[in-house]
Formats: structure tokens, sequence, C-alpha cells
């Protein structure tokens, strides 16, 4: 008989989702689950595992929201980016993007957690690199051309972040095709290898985590 706990449980999220009802929810799916620490992973800037800004594609009440008290639990709150980043790892200096709804990334190097915010940078013609390679860039150009900036972009960061290797994840990474130079593909099931890893008390990170 399969255990549990290893079955995969989730909920739709959507436009309107607030923190408190996101707490609740999970709550309800692992009712019967033992646990006694929480890892979340959340789509924008960090401080003190709470939400510095409103995330895009959710509903409000995120910053400042206390997980630690929702939850009862120790709980940790770092970017979802970083946290797949962190599953992703394998060591050196690792820049990992997640092309996803908008673009995550998150450095690691030699061990260190670095958070970032890329996507948001000006990349061509007054538009950001997120504007080019997330999902709205996706569907504006089509498949081929996205492939192309992708390309680009990944390009860009190598020259100016010097990392060892790229990972590229997040929803729409297996629609590259033929990868970039000097990346891997990574998966969105390293995000739960990441928050167990956060626990992880020879883990550095900086406290902000974007």
């Amino acid at each position: 008989m399969t255990d549990k706990v290893h079955v995969r449980r989730e909920f739709a999220s959507g436009p309107h989702l607030s923190a408190k009802e996101m707490v609740k929810q999970v709550k309800a799916l692992t009712k019967d689950w033992p646990y006694n620490l929480v890892s979340v992973g959340y789509p924008g800037p960090v401080l003190h595992d709470r939400p510095l800004v409103q995330p895009y594609n959710l509903g409000h009440g995120w910053v400042g929201f206390d997980f630690g008290k929702a939850f009862g639990r120790p709980t940790k709150v770092v970017n979802d980016a970083l946290m797949q980043a962190l599953g992703s790892y394998a060591g050196g200096r690792m820049l990992f993007l997640g092309l996803g709804t908008g673009l995550g990334s998150a450095m690691i190097v030699d061990g260190i957690l670095e958070p970032m915010e890329l996507g948001h940078l000006p990349y061509r013609k007054g538009e950001t690199f997120e504007d080019y390679v997330g999902a709205k860039g996706l569907e504006r150009h089509g498949k081929k051309k996205w492939r192309r900036r992708v390309a680009d972009v990944v390009k860009h960061f190598l020259a100016a972040l010097e990392p060892d290797y790229v990972v590229l994840g997040g929803g729409n990474a297996e629609k590259l095709g033929r990868l970039p130079a000097k990346t891997r593909l990574g998966d969105n099931a390293n995000a739960f290898k990441g928050g167990f890893k956060l626990w992880d008390t020879h883990v550095p990170r900086k406290r902000r985590t974007r």
C-alpha cells in the first residue's frame, strides 16, 4: 500500500488566492500528515521569511504575512526560483532561470544562495527580459522566435555573471528543444528537494531572499 505522505496533493490557486486562504487549503490537504517544519516558495521578493511585495498572479494579504504563526510550525519562506535552484544545485557557480509566467532567477555560488530579480532588467526596445522570454513573450512571438530569445538571454547572463552552468526550469523550459550552450534542463520536482534542503544547517543563505 502506498504511503499517503508520498501521494501528491494540490489545489488550484488563481488570481484571488490570499495568503490566509492558501494556509487554510494546505492545512486541509495535509491534516493527516505528520510534519514539524514548513518550506514555502513565494513568487516574489522575501525578507526575514515574509513577502515584501504582493504577487502578480495571486490575491492580496501576502506582504508581511507571518507563515510560521499561521502554520503553527517553524517555517522558512524563500523566492520560488531560489527553492528550485537549491534543489537543482550540483556545486560550483550555478545560475537558475525559471521560464514560466515570468522569468525567475537565482544564483548559488559555492553553496551560498543569492536570489535575484534579473527578469525585470531592461532588455530590448524598452521591454524587460521577462517581457521577451516569459509566457507573454512566448505567446506574442511564437515558439521559434521565443527559443532564439531564450538563447540570447542566456548568452547575456553567461557573459555578465560567469556561472559554471545554467539550469533552465519552469513550466515552459520543456518547450525549448535544443538547449543553449552551458545549460541543462531542470525539473519542477526539484523545488521539493530545495524545500527539504532549506533546513540543512550547512546551507548558508543571505537573510534577504528575493
